[in-house]
C-alpha cells in the first residue's frame, strides 16, 4: 500500500553528475598533454567545482510550494509525482487545508505521511479545514465544521460515520502541524496575518493565521521575506500576475477542489528560487461540490 503511494527518484541526477564527471576526465586528458603548472591546475579545480555548483543548485535541490488540496489525492500525486519529479533533497512545502470538500481526505493525509516517512523533504502546515476536523473529532460540537455534504464525504473517505471514531494517528498527525514557518527568502502561513497587532502579538494569534481572508501587508514585519499563504480562492489569472510581478505577499490557492469553475479548478505549484508557477489542473473522478 504504501509503495503505490512514492514517487521515483528521477534519473536525471545521475545524467548530470556523469557531465560533470565528462567535464574533469576531460581536464585531465588536457593536462596529460599540457606543462604541469600550477595554474592549469587551479584552472581545472575552478571548472570541476563551479560544475559541481551548477549540479546542485539547479538539479539536486529546488523548493516548492503548494496549498488547499482538500482530499484532491490524484491531482496531488500527479504534481508531485509527473509534474515535479520530487527527490529526496527537494523541500516541498504544503500551506494546509488537506481535508473536507474534495474526495479522498484520508488519501491525502495517507500521501503526505508516508512521502515524510519515506525521507521526501515534505513540511506541513495547519490549516483551518484541519482545524476543524480536530475539533470535530474532540467533541468541540459548538464550532462549525464544513456543510452537511462536506462532512459525509470527508467521512466516509475515512470508513467512519462520526467524526469522533477517525484513527487517532491522523488526528495526532494534524494536531502536531504548526501554524507558520519562516524558511529563508519566505515566511509561509495558511490565511495570514493581522499586522495591525504588536509584532509577537501577530505571530500568536492563531485564529487570524488560520481563518484570516483580508489583511494589509507590512513588509517591515517579515525582515525584508515574501509572504505566502493559502486559504482564500484566487483566480488563476490573478495568481500568475501577482508571480510574474514576484509581489512581497502571494496567495497560492486557486481553488483545485471547486472543479466546476474553470477560473479555479487547477493546484498552483510555486518554485520558490525560480519563481515558476505551475498549475495543474484537477484530476480527480468526479465528485459532489457546488459551483462556486
Amino acid at each position: 500500500m504504501i509503495n503505490r503511494y512514492l514517487p521515483e527518484v528521477s534519473k536525471k541526477h545521475f545524467f548530470r553528475w556523469r557531465k560533470c564527471f565528462l567535464i574533469y576526465k576531460l581536464c585531465i586528458d588536457q593536462h596529460r598533454k599540457a606543462p604541469r603548472t600550477s595554474v592549469f591546475m587551479e584552472d581545472l579545480r575552478v571548472k570541476v567545482k563551479q560544475e559541481q555548483y551548477q549540479v546542485t543548485l539547479k538539479t539536486l535541490m529546488a523548493r516548492y510550494a503548494t496549498t488547499d488540496l482538500h482530499g484532491c489525492l490524484r491531482t496531488f500525486r500527479h504534481a508531485v509525482e509527473n509534474k515535479l519529479r520530487l527527490g529526496p533533497t527537494d523541500e516541498l512545502y504544503v500551506l494546509g487545508d488537506y481535508v473536507n470538500k474534495g474526495p479522498d481526505s484520508r488519501g491525502v493525509l495517507d500521501y503526505l505521511m508516508q512521502l515524510q516517512a519515506a525521507g521526501f523533504q515534505v513540511y506541513c502546515l495547519r490549516g483551518n479545514h484541519d482545524q476543524e476536523l480536530l475539533d470535530a473529532a474532540h467533541g468541540r460540537n459548538s464550532i462549525t465544521w464544513a456543510s452537511a455534504d462536506d462532512r459525509a464525504l470527508t467521512l466516509q473517505s475515512f470508513g467512519v460515520t462520526e467524526a469522533a471514531h477517525i484513527p487517532t494517528h491522523y488526528l495526532r498527525w494534524l494536531n502536531a502541524l504548526p501554524y507558520q514557518l519562516d524558511i529563508p527568502g519566505f515566511t509561509l502561513v495558511h490565511a495570514g496575518f493581522d499586522f495591525h497587532l504588536p509584532p509577537q502579538q501577530m505571530r500568536q494569534d492563531w485564529n487570524t493565521m488560520l481563518n484570516i481572508k483580508q489583511f494589509v501587508f507590512d513588509a517591515s514585519r517579515l525582515q525584508g521575506r515574501r509572504l505566502l499563504y493559502g486559504h482564500v480562492p484566487t483566480p488563476t489569472a490573478e495568481v500568475q500576475r501577482r508571480v510574474e510581478a514576484r509581489q512581497g505577499v502571494i496567495g497560492l490557492d486557486t481553488g483545485c477542489v471547486y472543479r466546476h469553475n474553470p477560473e479555479l479548478s487547477h493546484l498552483a505549484v510555486l518554485n520558490l528560487d525560480t519563481f515558476q508557477l505551475q498549475l495543474i489542473p484537477n484530476q480527480e473522478e468526479p465528485y459532489p461540490i457546488a459551483h462556486r
